[in-house]
C-alpha cells in the first residue's frame, strides 16, 4: 500500500493536533468565573465555608474569593451585584433593608430565637416570600443565611451594664445604614458608624467605647485585646446572606441550580455548626484573657428594644402579620 503525503494533509494533521492539545484549556476557560466578595477575613470560619462551596461547584464554575473587603468595601457588595460588577457576595440584611424597607423586620432585635429558628424561617413559605421580594426588586438570588453567631456588646470602659439605661452615652460602633444605627439606639447606646476594619483602632484610641459582634468575630479581629468586658445581651442572631446575581442564577440549567444550592446548603450547615461550637468555647477563652463576661437583665433589653421597634417608622413598613408568622415558626 502506498501512502501519499501532501503539504495540505500535513498542515491539516498539524491543525488537528494543535486543536486537540488546546481542547482541555479551552474547556477550562469556558467555565464561568464567580467573583465572591465578603468583609470577613480569610481567618473567618465562613472563608472555610466558601472554600468548601468552591470545591463542590468546581466542575461547573471557577470560584474567586475576595475577603476582608479587598474587592468591595462593606456595604457596597449589593450595589456591585446589581450593576453586574460582581457575581456572588456575602450581603447583610441591613443593606437589603436600605433598598427594601419591608426587610427591616428581618434586622430587628430579638426577632430570631436562635440559629435553628433562623434556618427554619428561610426554608419556610414566609421566608420564600421575602426572598422572592429581593429577587424581583433587586435582581439578586438568595441561597440562604450564613449564621455567624449571636451578637453581644463588647466594651472598653469598665462600666457595669445591667439595663439599657446603663448604655446611655456609650459610643457603640455600628455599621453604617439606618437599620444598624437604629439597632444601636434600641440597645440604649449612642450608635457610631464605623467600618469593620477600623474597629480595633477605634477601640484602642477611644474613638468608640464599644462594638457589637458575635464572639467568633471578636476573636478573629482580636477586639478582645482592646476591651475590658463582654455583656451577653444576645440582642441579635447574627447572619448575612449568601447571594448570587439573578442573571448568573438564571443562566444555570435546573440541574446545575439544584447542585449549586445543595453545595451552598452543605457549606452553610457546616459553618453554622462550627460557629455554635466556637461560641461555647470562646467565653472561657476571653475570661482567660482577663475580660469580664456576664449576662445583664436580658428581659429588660428585650422589652426596651421591641418597644422601640414597634413604635418606630421602621415597623410601618413591615408586611402585615409578618411578625406573628415568624414568631409562630
Amino acid at each position: 500500500m502506498t501512502i501519499s503525503t501532501t503539504r495540505r494533509t500535513v498542515l491539516a494533521g498539524g491543525a488537528l493536533l494543535l486543536a486537540a492539545s488546546f481542547a482541555p484549556a479551552m474547556a477550562q476557560e469556558e467555565k464561568p468565573t464567580l467573583r465572591f466578595s465578603a468583609v470577613f477575613s480569610e481567618q473567618d470560619i465562613r472563608a472555610d465555608m466558601m472554600e468548601m462551596f468552591a470545591e463542590e461547584i468546581a466542575d461547573n464554575f471557577t470560584f474567586e474569593g475576595y475577603y476582608g473587603g479587598t474587592l468591595f468595601r462593606q456595604g457596597t457588595e449589593l450595589v456591585a451585584l446589581q450593576r453586574g460588577n460582581l457575581e456572588m457576595g456575602n450581603v447583610a440584611p441591613q443593606d437589603i433593608a436600605t433598598q427594601i424597607p419591608e426587610w427591616s423586620i428581618l434586622t430587628s432585635a430579638y426577632l430570631f430565637r436562635d440559629a435553628e429558628h433562623l434556618k427554619t424561617f428561610f426554608n419556610s413559605d414566609v421566608g420564600a416570600e421575602m426572598k422572592q421580594m429581593v429577587e424581583d426588586q433587586l435582581g439578586v438570588h438568595i441561597l440562604g443565611p450564613t449564621y455567624f453567631g449571636t451578637r453581644q456588646v463588647g466594651l472598653k470602659p469598665e462600666i457595669r451594664i445591667e439595663t439599657p439605661a446603663d448604655m446611655e452615652g456609650i459610643k457603640l460602633r455600628m455599621p453604617g445604614g439606618d437599620a444598624w444605627q437604629f439597632l444601636g439606639r434600641a440597645l440604649g447606646a449612642n450608635p457610631t458608624p464605623m467600618a469593620y476594619a477600623e474597629v480595633y483602632t477605634g477601640l484602642q484610641t477611644g474613638a468608640i467605647d464599644g462594638q457589637d459582634n458575635p464572639l467568633p468575630n471578636v476573636e478573629n479581629m482580636k477586639f478582645y485585646e482592646v476591651m475590658s468586658q463582654i455583656v451577653l445581651t444576645s440582642h441579635l442572631v447574627g447572619y448575612d446572606l449568601l447571594v448570587v446575581s439573578s442573571d448568573v442564577w438564571n443562566e444555570m440549567s435546573p440541574e446545575v441550580q439544584e447542585s449549586f444550592q445543595a453545595a451552598a446548603d452543605k457549606a452553610m450547615d457546616w459553618s453554622t455548626a462550627e460557629h455554635l461550637k466556637r461560641e461555647e468555647e470562646l467565653a472561657a477563652f476571653f475570661e482567660e484573657q482577663g475580660l469580664e463576661i456576664y449576662k445583664p437583665d436580658v428581659d429588660a433589653f428585650r422589652e426596651y428594644a421591641q418597644e422601640m421597634y414597634l413604635n418606630s417608622d421602621l415597623a410601618e413598613n413591615w408586611p402585615e402579620g409578618m411578625l406573628d408568622r415568624i414568631n409562630a415558626l
